[in-house]
């Protein structure tokens, strides 16, 4: 089969190019597709790949590119995939709404349904008023429009987790099979390390990641925190940091996981589709402290391999900072979870996926 493989776009290596890079795995000759490519930002397996870009990695500012939210659907709709077989998808914005040939199949791999439009529309967009709030409304509305709609472009959805699989059916009206994604390697073997005292963050800057709630946490029980990351919110955190409190943009991936190594409690204040960074966090034997909405729920095993705190207040991620300071954590409970979220289930699942759809679909050709 000539398989195409879509990714939104590609600026860095986070959670979503992870899975997209195990996708690559199994399709070694497929064409990769995306809306915008920043040359460097990416390991050596996706770089070396044919790589088609949309017209909006032609446009200027291109480091703004959410300014251009609103072309996202017709610069992803004029990607050329005729001659096709397979299309494999890796969507958190538009990747799913690609135009196939009437006789590809499509598999999407959601690792969320369009977040800025849907249920957190309000985190990212708080103003409620002016010029601006209508010109987004409007635009808002056309794009949920749209999302919807183009979900019937997929054959078969998988997603990451339970969670995102239940708002694929709110906003979809589509059924969708969870595959965990690739966060450690086949046989990884946990690894319980001296722990040094600070406690960590790895995260990118976004609104909902609440990231300010943990600062402001620390800044009340004075432990030390360090935050590996940055995004579109790191001028707004950086400003008037507490002592206690440290942030480390731009690390290598061997650097954090140093850190992961080393912190004594992994800290995740905001409401994920799923999060590979605390299941690696797990590998290390580090707790993790994770609000109890979610993807977490999935990932973190309360009592086991972290606490949960159920509501994003100060108080609430301080008593479970305090409560975790008392618990003794076990290695076997990290490998027992760990074990779920290897690289080679991903890739099984996704191979199975393709030879059922495969076959399936010979069957209404009547091959």
């Amino acid at each position: 089969m000539k398989v195409a493989v879509i990714h939104d776009w590609l600026n860095g290596m986070r959670g979503g190019e992870i899975v997209l890079d195990s996708i690559l795995k199994v399709f070694p000759d497929a064409d990769l597709f995306t809306l915008f490519y920043e040359k460097g930002k990416l390991n050596e397996r996706i770089e070396n790949r044919k790589i088609v870009t949309a017209f909006t990695d032609r446009l200027p500012f291109k480091s703004k590119y959410r300014w251009y939210l609103p072309l996202f659907p017709t610069a992803i709709e004029s990607l050329d995939l005729r001659g096709y077989d397979l299309i494999v998808s890796s969507s958190h914005c538009v990747a799913k709404g690609v135009i196939p040939d009437p006789d590809a199949i499509h598999i999407s791999y959601v690792h969320s349904p369009m977040r800025y439009v849907w249920d957190l529309y309000y985190d990212y967009f708080p103003a409620r008023q002016g010029l601006k709030f209508f010109a987004f409304e409007l635009v808002s509305n056309y794009l949920r429009t749209w999302d919807s709609v183009s979900s019937n472009r997929v054959d078969s959805f998988l997603c990451n987790s339970e969670f995102v699989s239940r708002r694929i059916q709110k906003f979809y009206r589509r059924d969708s099979k969870v595959v965990y994604p690739p966060c450690l390697p086949q046989g990884f073997k946990v690894q319980a390390g001296k722990k040094e005292n600070f406690d960590l963050i790895v995260s990118a800057f976004a609104p909902y990641k609440r990231i300010d709630l943990a600062i402001e946490a620390y800044r009340k029980n004075g432990r030390p925190l360090k935050i590996l990351g940055s995004g579109q919110e790191y001028k707004k955190l950086v400003k008037e940091l507490p002592p206690n409190v440290e942030i480390l943009p731009h690390r290598p991936r061997n650097e954090v996981q140093e850190y992961m190594a080393k912190a004594k409690t992994f800290i995740f204040p905001g409401m994920e589709d799923f999060g590979i960074a605390p299941v690696e966090a797990q590998g290390y034997c580090t707790p993790v402290l994770a609000y109890g909405k979610g993807g977490a729920l999935e990932t973190v095993v309360s009592g086991k391999t972290g606490l949960f705190f159920r509501e994003q207040t100060v108080e609430a991620l301080n008593s479970a900072i305090q409560e975790s300071d008392r618990k003794e954590w076990k290695s076997k409970d990290f490998q027992a979870s760990v074990n779920r979220f290897t690289e080679e289930k991903f890739i099984i699942q996704i191979q199975k996926t393709v030879e059922t759809i495969n076959k399936n679909s010979g069957k209404r050709r009547g091959v």
